[in-house]
């Protein structure tokens, strides 16, 4: 490979003057790189395809190094980190496929389109594993409702999701929404999606077989998405960050319907190899990592790729990030009955690639052919462009002001009724965009602590009695007060939620969000995180099985706060009941568990309570693994038994906020009189749940919870009409029922139905 396969002359610089390699966002030192791999220059559709694939969205060249050190290993796990989505055996012949994207810049610049396409690309990394999608989950952030632009991007996004989502089929059960300054100019838009399949029925994205088929499933590929990757997820937003509007993908949801069906029937009938789906850097993408997977070359046609624009570049085909297709590895026997299947769906069909024998050194050579016999345009190590990505130990430091800052701890807010006025709003409305019962498997949808489904068994339909549960938590407040440990809480609160649905933890995803990499500060952050990650996981004996990051998260120069997202399935072993969800009746007994009330008085570091005036100090309280499970495995136990009328975790808000969640959900008060202070409502840390019992049972509740050896503390009783909540020092707060329903029911509604401006 010493001389250039290209008639193209070398690209030597872009119309303004700019290197073409920095104009694509390669540095020097990776176009040298390039250079020693190809033993000469590379022209320009080969700089276009090593962008793509070593942008930081696509080759993690930044976060790699620190990755490894997370489990991956456990019990159940079929396929770990590196494939389309992580795979985990759940029984009965049954495997669930998960995975979490994010979309986070692309939905800034086009709201609609760029959370549409986010949604389509976490389904295809879904049945790209032979898996049937079955369930989104979507947390959300956004800039301060007070700001029109970050309502009309918040609007924009709820309805790209429910546009496309609700359109080809597969409900949107739960996720989170948060408004936060830190969002502003940089929304965060992850997408979870859970799928299942039989056992015997999963697909790996490698080629095999010299002489087999690539086919080209789907939409024809146009210029929407070409630099997606490495133009909007690989770099910071400035005042110019309107003008890649056009980088951003545009979604067909009837298309990936077609195409989901289709590529079930073509895995049922045996005719595939292996499978890629098309998202970031598109064919490159699909060519290059089935090709460098099986370790085998490929030559890929690029005449042959069917085109909704005239003039395209082969660059442009190669990295245009064009929605619902897909590129399949058929045996040229089986050609014939996919095309007949793909005609059965109106998925379109073409061979645009051939698997070659590696070369006398044993290495998989990708070739971008005009024609299988004409000219080669491209000539690459397929390897290199998967896996050969620079890894960057990137320089990591402290924040300077991290030692003032823990020094400082936060006051205890005055005004406890106005705070929980302020803190207090209902997500429904966004919820209600959704079609969260599709496929009539969802037991606990959303707006609960987590959601369940139905586990029914893929081919046959029948139901096997049991449960799988998920949740989505991120909490950036905590991560900015000390990563590792707000990181390591959140595993634990994801636990503590399933439990509220009775269900037990078997995997984790995640999902990365940080600012660039660039800044020291933000490489400490990532590298804490995940060594909170890492340790909260061993301790519960997770594997994280798949995963996303995304960096580069800053908007003017800013930074935005770490928030790492927790995704956790679980498993309800019998679902025989619906979880009693957050709520009490007249009369029920509010008990505290994890907490008796009478420690020391806890801080309130990384809360919303006093983040809202601008208080980022003090410590987290350590996590004690021991506890959180003894915590999640009463409440589980409490659930699954029918004990309780009512649950809810303590999180984001504190006590307050949990007590005045379960009174306006049932539209039930309450009256709690043992709080010692502020302090104590407001807390977001450790872990607590709040349970509803009902009197006639409440000291067989009581036995169970001193034989688990957890702390409990009696708060009071539900009923009435308001909610109070005193203590030895007096009266924090008492509300009436309709003036915090009012509020809890009405903020977002009001707000985002004014979001009409981009002002």
């Amino acid at each position: 490979m010493t001389d250039n396969p290209s008639s193209v002359p070398a690209a030597d610089a872009a119309p303004d003057g700019t290197p073409i390699h920095r104009a694509l966002g390669l540095t020097d030192s990776e176009l040298d790189d390039i250079r020693g791999i190809l033993g000469r220059d590379p022209n320009r559709l080969e700089l276009s395809m090593y962008s793509v694939m070593w942008s930081e969205h696509c080759s993690y060249k930044s976060s790699r190094i620190h990755l490894k050190r997370l489990p991956t290993q456990g019990e159940g796990v079929l396929v770990g980190p590196g494939e389309n989505a992580g795979v985990m055996d759940v029984g009965d012949g049954i495997a669930a496929a998960i995975r979490i994207e994010s979309h986070n810049h692309p939905s800034y610049i086009e709201p609609y389109q760029g959370a549409a396409t986010g949604a389509g690309g976490i389904l295809r990394d879904i049945f790209t594993m032979g898996a049937r999608p079955i369930a989104l989950m979507d947390p959300l952030r956004f800039g301060p409702l007070s700001d029109p632009r970050s309502r009309w991007v918040a609007e924009g996004v709820v309805s790209g999701i429910s546009g496309y989502g609700n359109s080809v089929g597969v409900p949107t059960v739960g996720g989170e929404v948060v408004f936060d300054s830190c969002y502003q100019g940089n929304p965060l838009v992850n997408v979870l999606c859970l799928g299942l399949m039989p056992v015997d029925r999963l697909v790996l994205g490698q080629a095999s077989g010299e002489g087999n088929l690539a086919v080209l499933l789907g939409s024809s590929t146009g210029r929407d998405g070409i630099g997606g990757v490495s133009v909007l997820a690989s770099a910071g937003f400035d005042e110019g960050s309107e003008d890649k509007r056009p980088a951003v993908q545009v979604g067909d949801p009837f298309e990936e319907k077609r195409l989901i069906e289709a590529c079930l029937a073509l895995l049922d009938a045996g005719l595939v190899v292996g499978i890629q789906d098309l998202g970031g850097a598109g064919l490159t993408c699909a060519a290059s990592e089935t090709a460098s997977r099986g370790g085998v070359g490929m030559d890929f046609d690029v005449s042959a790729v069917p085109r909704r624009e005239s003039g395209m570049e082969p660059f442009e085909v190669m990295t245009s990030e064009s929605q619902e297709r897909m590129l399949a590895i058929v045996t040229p026997d089986g050609l014939s009955e996919v095309m007949r299947l793909c005609e059965r769906w109106d998925v379109a069909a073409t061979v645009v690639g051939r698997v070659t024998a590696p070369d006398a050194q044993g290495v998989g050579i990708l070739r971008i052919v005009d024609g299988f016999d004409g000219e080669v345009l491209a000539e690459v190590p397929a390897a290199s462009l998967h896996d050969a990505a620079p890894l960057y130990d990137r320089p990591r430091r402290e924040p300077e002001d991290r030692a003032r800052l823990q020094a400082e701890e936060p006051p205890v807010p005055l005004d406890a009724g106005a705070v929980l006025s302020d803190l207090l709003y209902d997500t429904s409305w966004v919820s209600s965009q959704y079609d969260h019962q599709l496929f009539l498997n969802t037991v606990e949808g959303p707006g609960g602590d987590a959601v369940v489904l139905r586990l029914k068994h893929p081919t046959t339909g029948t139901d096997t009695g049991r449960g799988l549960a998920l949740t989505t938590d991120g909490n950036h407040r905590w991560c900015a007060v000390d990563p590792r440990l707000g990181t390591a809480h959140t595993v634990a609160e994801s636990i503590i939620n399933l439990a509220c649905v009775g269900a037990r933890p078997i995997a984790v995803v995640n999902c990365l969000n940080f600012g660039n990499p660039e800044h020291p500060e933000v490489m400490w952050q990532l590298s804490e995180s995940i060594d909170g990650m890492a340790d909260a996981c061993r301790a519960f004996g997770l594997p994280v099985v798949g995963g996303n990051v995304s960096l580069y998260n800053e908007s003017k120069g800013t930074n935005i706060d770490p928030t790492p997202v927790v995704g956790l399935l679980g498993v309800v072993d019998q679902l025989e009941r619906r979880p009693p969800g957050i709520g009490q009746a007249e009369g029920d007994v509010l008990l505290l568990l994890g907490d008796d009330l009478g420690g020391p008085t806890p801080s309130l570091a990384g809360s919303a309570a006093v983040w809202r005036d601008g208080h980022r100090g003090g410590h987290l309280p350590d996590l004690n693994p021991a506890s959180v499970s003894a915590l999640a495995d009463l409440v589980r136990n409490l659930v699954v038994e029918g004990r309780i009328s009512g649950v809810h975790d303590v999180s984001t808000g504190g006590l307050a906020v949990a007590l005045a969640e379960m009174a306006v959900r049932s539209g039930v008060g309450a009256s709690v009189d043992v709080v010692p202070s502020v302090a104590y409502l407001f807390a977001e840390l450790p872990p607590r749940v709040v349970v509803a019992v009902d009197p006639s049972v409440v000291d067989l509740v009581l036995a169970e919870i001193a034989d688990a050896a957890v702390p409990v503390v009696r708060l009071g009783v539900a009923g009435g009409t308001r909610l109070t909540i005193a203590g030895p020092e007096g009266t924090w707060i008492n509300s009436p029922m309709d003036q915090i329903t009012t509020t809890w029911r009405d903020r977002l509604p009001v707000a985002l139905g004014e979001g009409t401006s981009q002002a």
